[in-house]
């Protein structure tokens, strides 16, 4: 018997200053079995990031032609990719073909590290990609706040994030690799 998804929700107050984009979102997240808390938040921060109205969760790691995350316009065109962790070459190649931008959210450290010297030049070549790469002391404290019932309040200024939830507060500071147009 295949094992089923974890559900969780979320409830996003989102204040990104940056955007001027200030919204509430009610969230229903599925935790694939082979995925950990921690990528399953950074999803959800991915998700904070880039939050509007029209971006959706794709099917996750069970769909190869689908990503985390995206945002389709209303002729159903991709308007933004959003992968997260170490997605091969070849993946966001195609992705930058099917989508108007692309970002990945890189994670885990030193293996984050190697992943990038090893694709770096390869992804310089697609203009249309950006990379930023989370720390691993902010996506282990970031797994922390998982639970099945979350309610978040993100605070996003100048291209950092402050969360609060349950009494914690946390500060993550994505740093940029390549932004889409850099070669």
């Amino acid at each position: 018997m295949a094992l089923k998804s974890t559900i969780f929700k979320a409830e996003l107050q989102i204040a990104d200053l940056d955007r001027n984009y200030y919204a509430t979102h009610a969230l229903t997240i599925a935790r694939h079995p082979s995925e950990t808390d921690e990528r399953m938040m950074v999803r959800l921060l991915a998700f904070m990031l880039c939050a509007d109205e029209d971006l959706a969760f794709g099917k996750g790691l069970s769909a190869e032609d689908e990503p985390d995350l995206w945002r389709k316009d209303l002729t159903g065109a991709i308007d933004l990719w959003i992968e997260v962790g170490l997605p091969d070459e070849k993946r966001l190649r195609r992705a930058c073909g099917r989508a108007q931008r692309v970002l990945v959210l890189s994670y885990g450290g030193r293996v984050a590290e190697m992943w990038w010297q090893q694709n770096q030049a390869a992804l310089r070549k697609l203009d249309k990609l950006t990379v930023l790469d989370l720390a691993p002391e902010e996506t282990t404290a970031l797994a922390a706040l998982a639970q099945r019932g979350m309610s978040l309040q993100c605070t996003l200024q100048e291209k950092e994030i402050w969360l609060i939830a349950g009494g914690e507060s946390l500060h993550i500071a994505p740093r940029p690799r390549m932004a889409a147009g850099d070669s």
